[in-house]
């Protein structure tokens, strides 16, 4: 299964990108879903099926539109549910389903969850219609950063006191928290490492959608740089709405150039770019998807994942080498780049993102020795600690 995450700039189309890019798989043969949680009437007609129940669209393609207000409130009674003895004893009263409204983030979560339910059906291609960039990218990191939350508050190693609850309640006089807390979290956990499954895989790409303008070079820069930390690797680059190229009109032929420049920019930056053009109307149907289904022939070279390289015999042996871990980050710079080691973990901060790494096995028998930023690859250096290494293995 493939899976197609498109995002890019607000306003630029991302959402018909993604239609077109479901249509075009599913014309090629693939049995399709499309998801999105405002596709009006992009397809041609609203759609009205959810995830669980996608309406079929067209020959191998389905679409589902996915419901944040109605997912919130289903998840929070969910809770509320599990959570019922813990809010007695505090007196709460619980809400019912008819006063409850979703709560800003409420979208990213419905997302979520409506991508791991999707990669469990029976799918060729999965494309998801994700929000504008920095809330994408936000996105995608959410389910690695929530595990880590949830092994912090609720680690399992304190779950296997579970079975004393019960006595110490006695002793105590009054309710120990629910065993349904633990088996939340459980829950939760397992989800979101469903998701980050999906997010991780080797065929899971996401797509930018800009308009060739003055802010999509420096949008696009930034989207690379925290995909490269946060998310799978851009495969496409889409230049939406492009303009024909010749037209008797002296200010349309203006924006037409200005437009052509900040193409031949994105080309110079990412080597090729799929360009779709403007059809002078908002698209909507089947008809209009179809003139703007991206081109295999604009997908980007993959680039080099995060790696481990183990320099000790080059570098004079054991005693005295290095393992190297490579971690590419297109643009990032020098000064607005900061690493803290903390125990088994890597805070990498590049300009406005951040992730906290889990550092991989090797390493986390190491102590860092440096670091250095060149040509959009950071290298950083470990040394083996002989009180967790010793020298020689």
């Amino acid at each position: 299964m493939r899976t197609v995450l498109v995002t890019g700039l607000g306003g630029a189309g991302r959402t018909v990108v993604a239609a077109a890019t479901a249509l075009a798989a599913a014309r090629g043969g693939e049995r399709t879903l499309f998801l999105s949680a405002d596709p009006g009437e992009v397809l041609g007609a609203p759609v009205r099926g959810g995830v669980e129940t996608p309406e079929p669209v067209a020959d191998g393609l389905w679409a589902a539109r996915i419901e944040p207000a109605a997912d919130f409130r289903a998840e929070f009674l969910s809770l509320q549910e599990r959570c019922g003895a813990a809010l007695d004893l505090l007196g709460a009263a619980r809400l019912e389903d008819e006063e409850l409204t979703e709560l800003p983030g409420s979208e990213e979560f419905a997302l979520l969850r409506a991508l791991a339910h999707a990669a469990r059906g029976d799918w060729d291609r999965i494309v998801l219609d994700l929000p504008p960039l920095r809330r994408a990218i936000a996105l995608l990191a959410l389910p690695e950063q929530l595990r880590r939350y949830l092994r912090r508050l609720l680690p399992r190693e304190r779950q296997a006191a579970r079975a004393l609850r019960p006595v110490l309640a006695q002793l105590a006089g009054v309710p120990m928290p629910a065993q349904r807390l633990y088996e939340t979290a459980e829950r939760w956990d397992a989800e979101l490492a469903a998701v980050q499954a999906v997010v991780d895989h080797p065929a899971t790409a996401v797509r930018l959608v800009a308009e060739p303008g003055p802010a999509a070079a420096d949008a696009l820069r930034s989207a690379r740089l925290g995909l490269a930390l946060q998310g799978p690797a851009p495969d496409m680059v889409v230049a939406n709405r492009v303009l024909p190229a010749e037209t008797p009109d002296a200010w349309l032929a203006g924006l037409i150039a200005q437009q052509h420049k900040h193409l031949a920019e994105l080309r110079t930056e990412y080597g090729t770019v799929c360009e779709l053009p403007h059809l002078g109307r908002d698209p909507r149907g089947l008809d209009d998807l179809a003139l703007l289904a991206p081109s295999d022939d604009a997908l980007l070279a993959p680039g080099p994942g995060w790696t481990v390289e183990d320099r000790r015999s080059e570098d004079g042996g054991a005693d005295g080498g290095f393992i190297v871990w490579r971690l590419p980050l297109p643009g990032a710079v020098k000064e607005e780049l900061t690493l803290v080691r903390r125990g088994g973990e890597l805070l990498v901060t590049a300009g406005p993102f951040r992730r906290i790494a889990p550092l991989p096995a090797a390493l986390r028998r190491c102590t860092v020795a440096g670091a250095g930023l060149v040509d959009g690859e950071l290298t950083v250096r470990f040394a083996p600690d002989p009180g967790l290494w010793p020298l020689g293995r």
